[in-house]
């Protein structure tokens, strides 16, 4: 049985939803209760992670996960994750720094969404992740449209993930507005499908149906780990 390091921190309540769902999950696939996955979680500073990317600092933020994983790969992990989206703009970086291998949370919600047969879908997260070209690459080289908001709405969507979903805060009023957001894009530019781009925005739809596929990179991600654990 593999061990799987986690990178976490990003934010808090991401990290307990990360630990708690591979119990879970690794749980029902061994068919018992009484047994658990190994695995080791280095939980790092998100706010450091912000400062830097909103200085263009990605040397700093490529050093700073690069030794973290580094840190979990000491500890005993047969492969790592980072479980956040944002922290992927310098995943090839840290890839290319390091020996033991990753799972990318981008590339695995770029096959889910090729499983659906998607063609364009819409994208929220972090304003960092939705400007940049990090998550939208693999899509967009295999010919899926991805479409964000528009530049009011971008701030309106990050400020209410570092201010309320990352503290864990659910508001009904922010429910609201990023549901009507997600209306509009279906509505103005036909979108197939919704990438809940950042981890804690499924904290926001939970139960909450909104008749259109919501593609959440984290439990997607989270069933590769699982599926890993068990690769010998």
């Amino acid at each position: 049985m593999k061990k799987v390091g986690i990178i976490g921190g990003l934010g808090p309540q991401t990290t307990i939803d990360y630990y708690t769902s591979i119990i879970a999950k690794y749980q029902e696939k061994v068919g018992i209760k009484d047994d658990l996955p190994e695995l080791v979680i280095n939980s790092i500073n998100m706010y450091d992670i912000y400062r830097w990317l909103a200085n263009n600092e990605i040397e700093e933020l490529t050093t700073y996960i690069t030794n973290a994983v580094r840190a979990l790969e000491k500890s005993g992990a047969d492969f790592v994750v980072i479980a956040g989206n944002t922290p992927h703009i310098v995943f090839k970086e840290i890839q290319r720094n390091i020996a033991i291998p990753m799972i990318s949370i981008v590339e695995e919600t770029y096959q889910a969404a090729q499983r659906l047969h998607l063609k364009k879908v819409g994208f929220l997260g972090t304003q960092f992740t939705m400007e940049n070209d990090f998550f939208k690459k693999p899509f967009i080289d295999n010919n899926i449209q991805i479409i964000i908001p528009n530049a009011s709405e971008r701030v309106y969507i990050h400020q209410k993930i570092t201010d309320e979903l990352f503290k864990n805060i659910i508001n009904l009023e922010t429910h609201k507005r990023f549901s009507d957001i997600i209306y509009q894009m279906v509505k103005e530019e036909s979108v197939e499908g919704i990438i809940l781009g950042c981890t804690e925005l499924p904290l926001l739809f939970k139960n909450q149906p909104l008749g259109i596929p919501l593609l959440n990179p984290a439990e997607i991600h989270i069933e590769k780990i699982v599926d890993t654990l068990f690769q010998i």
